[in-house]
């Protein structure tokens, strides 16, 4: 049956003619070539490569960047509801096109020269070739700035050392954003992963994300031309620009997750029968219900709002910390909720609550945990920055 969606305040009325046609053209794809998938590359770990094409088709890779690149130009509300729906699927689905859009082709549209641009965005959005985003290492995750790979400008180009880990796509990509010290100084460069003493090996015995490929970048005097480095890439500030796109599109998709997980729920509810009627005719069952629609609503409207704030060019980074944290704290509640309510029923395959629960657990870390979400809000309403 074809997704109808969880529209309690009638939040179509506040998207425009397109953005709906894009929501509900990636809804129909979600319910015809994903969901009837998803679940066996979920229990084998790995990933639906065959969708890349199709995904590549929709122009769904880097969604809003020019047409000139070979990309849609959407707006940002029409890109979140992208992610919306393409995490009702699977997060490691959305995780992959986020990837692709926010982490690689951004910072080389946002940093990279024209020939950069040229050269791999349109390849980038044909999916003829795949990225990945190089940042968090071993011993620096919430605190990059401490990274310890290093980039060294040599006669014959740059030679970069040093270990990524937590990589999305990274064993599958042909290309990697990795951002490495240049003495001090951090910048970003493009480094083909096909170059001697690069190595991608796949993090296996995952719990979470396993319809997901999540790797190590390994990089041991891994030679590039000096033509590799962005540009315009310089300090901090570049790859935390970046991770503020990929937030953006978590904070859209959390929602599509929590809104699989209440549709679902509230089927089971119905059609479960104890103590000679519906569970849904029970007061705690139903008081679960409420507390889910409800914070799936709030959640909406925080990314609705959020994504007019970034089409008007009004956004601030905070304001995206606040949707990141709200949204994927609602959704990894809604999955809880919606597994308790579905008893044993809840964590097998036979529906999808379970394995969204799993992945929710890993999109509340990924791309800043929820601490680090609440001191960046800590900071904006104190001035006084809490991170030592």
């Amino acid at each position: 049956m074809a997704f109808k969606g969880v529209d309690f305040y009638r939040m179509d009325d506040l998207l425009t003619d397109e953005e709906r046609m894009v929501r509900d053209t990636v809804r129909r794809f979600v319910d015809e070539r994903v969901l009837p998938i998803i679940d066996k590359h979920f229990e084998e770990a790995t990933f639906p490569t065959d969708l890349i094409p199709q995904l590549a088709e929709l122009g769904l890779f880097g969604g809003t960047l020019p047409e000139e690149y070979g990309c849609a130009n959407m707006n940002n509300v029409s890109y979140g509801l992208v992610m919306q729906e393409l995490e009702r699927g699977d997060s490691g689905l959305r995780s992959f096109v986020s990837v692709q859009g926010a982490l690689v082709m951004y910072p080389i549209f946002a940093f990279g020269s024209e020939e950069q641009k040229r050269k791999w965005l349109p390849l980038l959005a044909k999916g003829e070739k795949i990225g990945s985003f190089g940042l968090t290492e071993p011993d620096h995750g919430s605190d990059p700035g401490g990274m310890e790979t290093r980039a060294r400008r040599t006669d014959k180009g740059w030679v970069l050392n040093g270990t990524k880990r937590w990589i999305t796509n990274g064993t599958i990509s042909d290309i990697a954003v990795v951002w490495a010290k240049v003495d001090d100084e951090i910048r970003g460069f493009i480094v083909e992963t096909n170059r001697p003493g690069f190595q991608a090996p796949e993090i296996k015995a995952k719990l979470s994300l396993r319809a997901s490929v999540t790797s190590d970048l390994i990089m041991d005097d891994v030679l590039i031309p000096e033509d590799n480095l962005l540009p315009k890439s310089q300090g901090l500030k570049s790859p935390l620009m970046c991770l503020n796109q990929a937030r953006y599109g978590i904070a859209w998709g959390a929602i599509g997750a929590a809104m699989a997980c209440f549709d679902c729920v509230v089927d089971y509810t119905k059609g479960r029968t104890q103590f000679g009627k519906p569970i849904a005719g029970f007061q705690l069952v139903q008081e679960k219900l409420a507390r889910m629609l409800t914070e799936i609503t709030k959640g909406q409207l925080l990314a609705w709002r959020l994504g007019r704030l970034k089409d008007e060019g009004k956004l601030h980074f905070a304001q995206t910390s606040m949707a990141k944290r709200n949204n994927v704290g609602i959704a990894l509640e809604t999955a809880r909720l919606a597994r308790d309510l579905m008893g044993a029923s809840g964590i097998t395959l036979e529906y999808p609550v379970f394995r969204h629960m799993c992945n929710l657990e890993s999109v509340y870390t990924y791309e800043g945990t929820d601490h680090i979400h609440t001191l960046i809000l800590g900071e904006a309403i104190t001035g006084i920055p809490a991170y030592k």
